[in-house]
């Protein structure tokens, strides 16, 4: 096999080796996409400042993220149906995040339950929650997230409502597929995905099927999940489940400014700057565009995240640059594993490593916790060139 050196060789594997309904819910966004394009081109709008002569020997990735200490600033970030992107997907993330070093968090709308993770990993791993309508099943999955000895809770806040991606409504899109004949046709051109999935019992939304009322089996999921995403959710919901959870608490799907400040006034411990990576509002701006506002406005009294868009080590670089604690790729660990499994997303990770590695190098700096804005032109202060 050719040798993989960028997402990208990842994400070419992933298209041809799994079926045409998963790949595009993963590699899609909202009407036009255009935000989903302007994530990841944004990075380059960010110049690097380029140094030499200076001593990068013994170099560090190391930092913490809400007291957590991780190898590199880099977080899995929740994906729903992970494991339809390749069997097992969840746990196969899980231990690939837990040796190198990095939190994986489980989505509320995975394949393999809570328990599922837990049983297969020896490490703490984080929650995503949605909160819902049915508030009594949303007490219990924070329960049973507690129960698992998550360490984390990361709240999405910007999912009250579901924006139309036309990819998955012109697929069908469905976990199992639909036995439709486009879907048969496509999915007998995945052997390998198929021999995988014949192989596990995962194959259905672990978290919700048998455990939320009147949802037995996936026939009944579709209406459930249709009625469920909760539009009257503000900001005295998170004090609802501050309530019922007493560790780490990140917000996710924080855009704006303003809403960075409530969400550090509400004592959470963390926020990610994101917007679903353009999978919502189509016509949002990027979120490292707004990265640097946003720190300068909270980064004294809460941890700030960075996600969407995340394609290499170089973006993680200027992300932390600009002044964000850590960051979390999505896409980027998805294709790995899509291509590959496990070790697909091991090889992600390595790639997003060394890209980092390197960068951080010719940039002039050795460890990074030193990394700021003066390792980018646009930040740089003039009166030091």
């Amino acid at each position: 096999m050719t040798p993989i050196t960028s997402i990208a060789d990842l994400q070419e594997l992933a298209r041809r080796r799994v079926p045409k309904m998963f790949y595009d819910y993963a590699d899609s966004g909202s009407y036009t996409e255009g935000t989903y394009r302007d994530n990841t081109d944004a990075f380059g709008r960010h110049k690097l400042r380029q140094r030499v002569a200076v001593n990068i020997d013994n170099r560090s990735l190391k930092t913490s993220m809400v007291g957590r200490e991780v190898a590199m600033p880099v977080a899995l970030a929740p994906v729903g149906m992970t494991g339809m992107q390749h069997a097992d997907g969840e746990i196969a993330a899980a231990l690939a995040a837990e040796a190198a070093g990095v939190p994986f968090t489980l989505s509320t709308m995975s394949v393999c339950s809570i328990e599922a993770v837990a049983e297969a990993t020896t490490k703490p791993f984080w929650f995503q929650l949605y909160v819902m309508r049915d508030r009594g099943f949303i007490e219990a999955l924070i329960k049973r997230a507690y129960a698992a000895n998550c360490e984390a809770l990361v709240l999405t806040l910007d999912l009250q409502i579901l924006a139309q991606r036309h990819k998955d409504v012109k697929n069908g899109l469905s976990a199992p597929p639909k036995p439709t004949l486009a879907n048969i046709l496509n999915v007998g051109t995945k052997p390998r995905w198929l021999w995988n999935m014949a192989q596990t019992k995962n194959r259905t939304f672990g978290n919700i099927v048998g455990h939320a009322q009147g949802v037995q089996d996936m026939s009944s999921l579709s209406d459930w999940t249709s009625e469920q995403f909760d539009q009257s959710l503000d900001w005295s919901s998170i004090e609802w489940v501050k309530q019922r959870w007493d560790r780490k608490l990140i917000l996710k799907g924080i855009n704006d400014v303003e809403d960075a400040k409530i969400a550090a006034d509400i004592g959470a411990d963390a926020i990610i700057v994101s917007n679903h990576g353009g999978r919502q509002l189509d016509g949002a701006a990027a979120p490292i565009d707004l990265l640097a506002k946003i720190v300068d406005a909270v980064g004294d009294r809460i941890e700030v995240h960075l996600g969407s868009g995340i394609r290499s080590g170089q973006d993680i670089f200027k992300a932390i640059a600009i002044g964000a604690k850590s960051t979390y790729i999505g896409r980027a660990y998805i294709y790995g594993l899509g291509a590959m499994g496990q070790a697909g997303v091991t090889a992600a990770l390595d790639v997003i490593r060394k890209e980092l590695d390197v960068t951080m190098a010719l940039c002039g700096e050795s460890n990074i916790k030193d990394v700021g804005r003066h390792n980018l032109l646009d930040f740089e202060d003039r009166t030091n060139r």
